[in-house]
């Protein structure tokens, strides 16, 4: 599937999962871009040029949270650990080091997960407005893993996103960001669950495993997670409110929380050149390693 140019070059490698697909851009440290449920690293394309351009070698990979163009193998563990492991092997394959990983959303969760399970290869942490601790999912999307059980769910909700009109729901992607996100987007989005059996079928074989206790699970072992973590935090989130990002930066040994005006859900679509500038800083101060 295309993605945006702006995310540098298209590259495939193979995990024991399935087959991952993603950009890469940049020359220095590592930096890679986690998304969250219903995009890809389309999310992306308007935060990595600044990321690469300030001397960083950035990779957006796409996961089969329901936007990927290449479904994984029937047998592959597509669980929220699962996937979480699933990015621990993308770095491990491409033998990434001292990473600098940002996330967003249910990509959060994932990487929470991930700093919890493999911390081994990770050097410092953005988390930017994401689902953790009992808001895995926030309430309004929660009917999602039970309708997951139902068959012909995943059709089901390709084609109830299909009409523009139900972008700007509340439980769609209304709350997710403060103003309409472009056509294009969308399509990247949303086209290939519409398109494809196996995305869809991806997309609910994750969406059953989810559940609060495992980012409160997750959460337990944050005290002994020694490296720098960043939340760069939407000011007015309606889902992941400001309570939730002072409670989970509380919880690191090295947490620094920063608001974001004028955004939602979906900084990196609300307020791209901001959380680049976030990252870039974060990023080049690189502590030792402990």
């Amino acid at each position: 599937m295309a993605r945006s140019e702006s995310l540098g070059e298209p590259n495939k490698i193979e995990l024991p999962q399935g087959v991952i697909s993603y950009r890469e851009t940049g020359e220095g440290p590592p930096v890679v871009f986690v998304h969250g449920l219903l995009v890809n690293a389309d999310l992306w394309r308007n935060v990595v040029p600044a990321v690469a351009g300030a001397g960083h070698r950035c990779l957006s990979p796409d996961l089969p949270l329901g936007s990927h163009g290449i479904p994984m193998r029937p047998d592959a563990d597509l669980s929220p650990a699962g996937v979480a492991d699933l990015i621990g092997d993308f770095l491990a394959a491409l033998e990434l080091t001292d990473v600098t990983l940002v996330a967003n959303d249910t990509g959060g969760a994932l990487v929470q997960m991930l700093m919890a399970r493999r911390p081994e290869r990770i050097g410092r942490v953005v988390l930017a407005s994401c689902d953790a601790l009992e808001r895995f999912f926030p309430p309004i999307f929660r009917f999602l893993p039970w309708g997951a059980r139902l068959p012909g769910f995943g059709r089901l909700l390709a084609e109830a996103l299909r009409p523009r009109v139900a972008w700007r729901l509340p439980f769609t992607f209304g709350w997710l960001s403060r103003r309409p996100m472009p056509d294009e987007a969308m399509d990247s989005y949303l086209r290939p669950a519409r398109a494809d059996a196996g995305v869809r079928r991806d997309l609910c074989r994750f969406l059953v495993g989810v559940h609060p206790r495992l980012t409160l699970a997750a959460a337990r072992s944050f005290g002994s997670f020694d490296r720098p973590v960043l939340l760069a935090w939407a000011e007015n989130d309606r889902l992941f409110p400001m309570s939730l990002a002072r409670r989970l930066a509380a919880l690191f040994p090295d947490a620094r929380l920063v608001s974001v005006a004028d955004s939602a859900t979906f900084i990196p679509e609300d307020r791209p050149a901001a959380l680049a500038e976030l990252v870039v800083e974060f990023a080049a101060a690189r502590a030792p390693r402990r």
